[in-house]
């Protein structure tokens, strides 16, 4: 995670030196807010990453003298085909597009539906303990 909370604090220090300079060079503040806000969030993610590594096992991307065979093994569970994602973005796409119209009965449909679907998501493959008889 190392790696990770590195690569955010070289952009967080861009996306701040951007600000500073942009702020004596254009005179504008919309666009040197942008940069500040930018830079917040960015920091916000480093922030996250650096808290994070340090509870974590090192892992081979963050040792610089790794081979290649030190991340082989199983990398963890993905799923070969799922329809939930597709639900999810047309639950959320029909939840904006209540929003944008200000439907009020077809925004409750479209967080219901969005619910539903990011349960069908997390829960996909949950399968309940076994029975004891």
């Amino acid at each position: 995670m190392k790696v990770e909370a590195r690569l955010f604090d070289v952009t967080t220090a861009f996306f701040f030196l951007a600000a500073i300079v942009y702020g004596f060079w254009a005179k504008e503040p919309v666009g040197l807010v942008g940069l500040i806000l930018t830079g917040g969030l960015s920091l916000i993610i480093g922030s996250y990453f650096h808290f994070v590594a340090r509870r974590v096992e090192r892992r081979p991307e963050d040792n610089p003298e790794a081979e290649i065979s030190d991340g082989a093994g199983e990398v963890g569970f993905f799923s070969a085909g799922s329809y939930w994602p597709v639900m999810i973005a047309g639950s959320a796409g029909l939840t904006a597009l209540a929003l944008a119209f200000w439907q009020v009965w077809l925004l409750v449909i479209a967080l219901a539906l969005v619910l539903i679907a990011v349960g069908g998501l997390v829960f996909e493959y949950h399968t309940r303990p076994n029975a004891t008889d």
